[in-house]
C-alpha cells in the first residue's frame, strides 16, 4: 500500500488503492484511517486522496523533506531574528503534535530554553495552532481525542470549544500567539507556512519574554512574522496570497 502510495506523486483516493490491492474497500479505509492517524499518510480534505506524512518520510529518507525546509528556510529566519532581536523557530506537525526543526538564537544575553526536536502539544504553542488551524475538522479532532488539552499553565487553553474558536481566529488573522500558555513569563507568536497545494507544511515562530513581545508590539512583530512565512512559502511553490 505504501509503496503504491509512494508511486502516486498526485496521491490516491481509497477506491484506487482498493483495487490496485485488490482488498475490500472497507479493509483499505481501515487501514489507511489508521496510517493517517499515526502520521504516516495525509488525505487531501478536498480530493480525498492520500499522499505519503512525513512520518513515513523521516522513517525511509532520514527526514530528507525536513532537512530541505530547514536550509531553504534558514536565511529568512535568519533575517527575521536580526529585524526583532528575537529567537526564531521552524517547526512541523509530526503525528499530532509540533516539532522545532530549526532554531535560531536571539542576540544578547536571553536566551529561551527550547531545542531542535523539541515536541510540544499543538493547543499551547503559536506554531502548534498555526500547525493545525487550517486542517480538516475530523483531523483536529483525532489530535484532541488522541492528545487532549492538558494545563500547562493558568492561562492554557483547556476547553475543546474554545480551543477551536482560538482556531478560527488565527484562520482569521493569519497567525497565532502563545500568550504565556505553554511557559509563564514567555509569550510567542506564530504564522504558517504553505506548499503549492496550499497545505500548511511548517509553521514559523517568533519566541521571547513578556517584556520582549508585549500585547502593543504583537501586531507589528506578526506582519513581520507572516512576510518571512509568506517569502519561505513562496519558495515552496506556493501562489496564494499573504
Amino acid at each position: 500500500m505504501m509503496e503504491n502510495i509512494a508511486q502516486s506523486p498526485a496521491g490516491l483516493t481509497n477506491s484506487e488503492i482498493s483495487r490496485r490491492l485488490q482488498i475490500p474497500k472497507s479493509s483499505a479505509s481501515y487501514i489507511l484511517r489508521t496510517l493517517e492517524r499515526r502520521g504516516y499518510l495525509h488525505r487531501d480534505a478536498e480530493s480525498g486522496k492520500y499522499r505519503l506524512g512525513l512520518k513515513i518520510l523521516a522513517l525511509s529518507r532520514g527526514v530528507t523533506t525536513g532537512m530541505d525546509l530547514r536550509k531553504l528556510a534558514l536565511p529568512f529566519l535568519q533575517q527575521l531574528v536580526n529585524r526583532t532581536l528575537l529567537t526564531c523557530h521552524l517547526a512541523i506537525l509530526d503525528a499530532g503534535e509540533a516539532v522545532y526543526i530549526e532554531k535560531v538564537d536571539a542576540p544578547g544575553f536571553i536566551k529561551m530554553d527550547t531545542w531542535v526536536g523539541r515536541r510540544m502539544y499543538v493547543h499551547s504553542t503559536s506554531v502548534g495552532k498555526s500547525l493545525v488551524a487550517w486542517l480538516p475538522p475530523v483531523e483536529i479532532a483525532a489530535i484532541l481525542h488522541d492528545y487532549g488539552l492538558p494545563k500547562r499553565t493558568a492561562k492554557t487553553i483547556t476547553v475543546s470549544a474554545r480551543f477551536l474558536k482560538e482556531l478560527e481566529k488565527v484562520r482569521g488573522q493569519g497567525y497565532a500567539v502563545d500568550d504565556e500558555e505553554n511557559s509563564p513569563g514567555a509569550r510567542c507568536v506564530g504564522a504558517p507556512v504553505f506548499d503549492t497545494p496550499g497545505h500548511v507544511v511548517a509553521a514559523v515562530g517568533l519566541s521571547g519574554t513578556t517584556s520582549q513581545i508585549t500585547h502593543a508590539n504583537i501586531p507589528k512583530l506578526a506582519e513581520w512574522l507572516k512576510e518571512t512565512s509568506w517569502k519561505i512559502s513562496r519558495q515552496l511553490g506556493y501562489v496564494g496570497s499573504r
